[in-house]
């Protein structure tokens, strides 16, 4: 009879509440309380519930943007990168963009949405934006795309891949590794859930 019983109470894996749902109830729960006290405690679980969250490398919620985050964003930059630097596509392909201006200005907006989509679409975290730029930039998505536009130009200059006596060509040129590269950075940020 007992069997019978947890198997009537048992939640399907899917209907299982998840530590972001947890998080969201005790943020409208901050909303709702008037006392200062109450309001303190609240936000004490809460930091609490992300802290239990985080032991985790999935299912986690992820908040700010530190040094840490940075260190991720180079390393998989740099994983998604290397290979970009070596290939001698990357040269042919920046040339052909530097002819077409349109091309140029979509490669940026293409790595912008793909970063966009990985960080805060998928759905691979949950990343929570905290203290946005101006109230409203993303810091994390400005941290993600300006680590893998510095590691582009560096390495591309570095390893003799660009030269900058032809500065369009160039910038161009480093666009170019820097759409996998950024792609890289926002999944290495986010992947160990820091």
């Amino acid at each position: 009879m007992s069997s019978d019983l947890a198997d009537d109470d048992a939640v399907a894996p899917d209907d299982q509440p998840e530590m972001a749902d947890l998080y969201e109830q005790l943020e409208d729960l901050e909303e709702m309380v008037d006392s200062q006290e109450v309001r303190e405690h609240v936000r004490e679980t809460m930091r609490m519930a992300v802290d239990i969250g985080s032991t985790a490398a999935f299912g986690r919620i992820i908040r700010g943007y530190d040094r840490a985050d940075v260190a991720e964003a180079v390393l998989g930059a740099l994983l998604f990168g290397i290979p970009m630097f070596v290939e001698g596509g990357t040269n042919e392909v920046g040339a052909f963009i530097a002819g077409n201006p349109l091309y140029f200005a979509g490669t940026h907006v293409l790595a912008l949405s793909i970063v966009i989509s990985i960080i805060y679409v998928a759905d691979i975290q949950d990343v929570r934006v905290h203290r946005p730029l101006f109230g409203l930039v993303p810091r994390r998505l400005v941290g993600v795309m300006t680590v893998s536009f510095v590691m582009a130009v560096v390495m591309m200059t570095g390893w003799g891949r660009v030269s900058w006596s032809d500065p369009w060509l160039a910038v161009c040129t480093v666009s170019v590794a820097f759409v996998p590269m950024a792609i890289g950075a926002a999944l290495g940020d986010i992947l160990p859930g820091s």
